[in-house]
């Protein structure tokens, strides 16, 4: 719990520095509001992802003052974590690296975690046996592949503020959780450190919006989660790894469904970005209904309010796989359970008939006669 608190402090600090400093750097701030995905209307700083990564690195330099060990592992990690980080911030900057540049670099850092922490995925579980993959030329391609896809989802819920940012805190708490009940302490001080860091930044990022995660927050967010969760899958052969795949279904199977999506549906190129992801259309086609002005502030409360849904629905599979580590045979069920609901509830919407539970009472003003109205 003390490098929770000690990230979320040094995260809430460097965040709001960064926050007061930024505006002096016109490289650093996103002030593109006409893209697809925007929903913002002024210019903010996108460079959130850098107080994150400080914090985490001096987080682990006082862990290793404690437990030299542990605090060692972490900054392996983040060494190798530097080359994912990297590709993104300097996309924040520059706007100039492609998605398939980032793509690479993540996977290259995935390929160190591989080296240096056997961070590597070596089984995948069934009802009542399990497979053992004991060959380089299957491992390493499946790893790297696995954690740049980790990395690149979190970055594709990326949309309103506090999304990303608070289903990655759940699902790190989660993996402190599971690393507590295994007895694997790094795992468990890792997963909490990134999580406090998380949190601090997400003090300025929900719901007001002050700073954004940016590319770099996104690509270093999935890369430790993706890292994390395979250690301590492929460290503790008591968790599943079906406790992987559910704890991070939420932003693996939006990916899977956007490139289906583009490519199949739409015929378009998977890597051209679109406004009809699963949280664009809640915001779009309930949100926006139930908060009808037009001006700055009503967009404002109106990106709040899109998050709350999907933290919710991201539960659906966070909870049962904390719950359920051990058991593989539910946690495919609960695996199958949350596909099927998120392709209900996407056709739904889109086909305007959101499910009535959903949907938020409209604002009404006030009533000039009476002096009251419904808020």
């Amino acid at each position: 719990m003390s490098s929770f608190l000690i990230s979320f402090i040094a995260s809430a600090l460097l965040t709001l520095f960064i926050i007061k400093r930024a505006h002096l750097h016109e490289a650093a701030l996103d002030s593109d509001l006409s893209g697809v995905q925007k929903v913002h209307v002024a210019a903010v700083p996108r460079i959130g992802g850098a107080s994150i990564f400080l914090a985490v690195v001096f987080a682990s330099v006082l862990a290793m003052l404690r437990t030299p060990s542990i605090g060692q592992g972490v900054l392996l990690l983040l060494l190798c974590s530097a080359v994912a980080f990297g590709g993104g911030i300097v996309e924040d900057f520059t706007k100039n690296v492609s998605p398939r540049r980032r793509l690479l670099l993540t996977m290259a850092a995935a390929a160190l975690g591989y080296a240096m922490l056997d961070a590597r995925i070596e089984r995948l579980d069934w009802i009542s046996s399990e497979w053992e993959l004991n060959y380089v030329w299957i491992t390493l391609p499946l790893t790297m592949i696995a954690v740049a896809g980790i990395a690149n989802a979190v970055n594709i819920i990326d949309g309103f503020n506090g999304l990303a940012t608070m289903v990655t805190i759940c699902m790190l708490l989660s993996l402190g959780y599971v690393a507590w009940q295994v007895d694997d302490t790094f795992i468990l001080v890792a997963a909490f450190i990134v999580a406090g860091a998380a949190a601090g930044f997400l003090m300025w990022n929900y719901p007001a919006g002050m700073i954004f995660l940016g590319d770099g927050g996104a690509y270093f967010l999935g890369f430790m989660l993706g890292e994390l969760v395979i250690m301590l899958v492929m460290r503790n052969p008591q968790v599943s790894s079906w406790y992987a795949l559910l704890l991070l279904i939420y932003p693996v199977f939006e990916t899977l469904f956007s490139v289906y999506r583009r490519l199949f549906v739409r015929g378009k190129s998977p890597g051209m970005p679109d406004g009809i992801h699963l949280h664009s259309l809640i915001f779009r086609r309930i949100v926006v209904w139930a908060v009808g002005r037009r001006d700055a502030r009503a967009l404002l409360v109106r990106n709040a309010l899109t998050s709350p849904y999907l933290w919710l629905f991201s539960l659906m599979a966070v909870v049962p796989a904390t719950l359920f580590w051990r058991h593989t045979w539910l946690l495919m069920v609960f695996c199958l359970l949350f596909v099927t609901s998120y392709v209900w509830l996407y056709v739904r919407i889109v086909r305007f008939k959101s499910p009535r539970w959903m949907i938020l009472g409209k604002r009404k003003k006030k009533s000039p006669k009476s002096g009251f109205g419904d808020q």
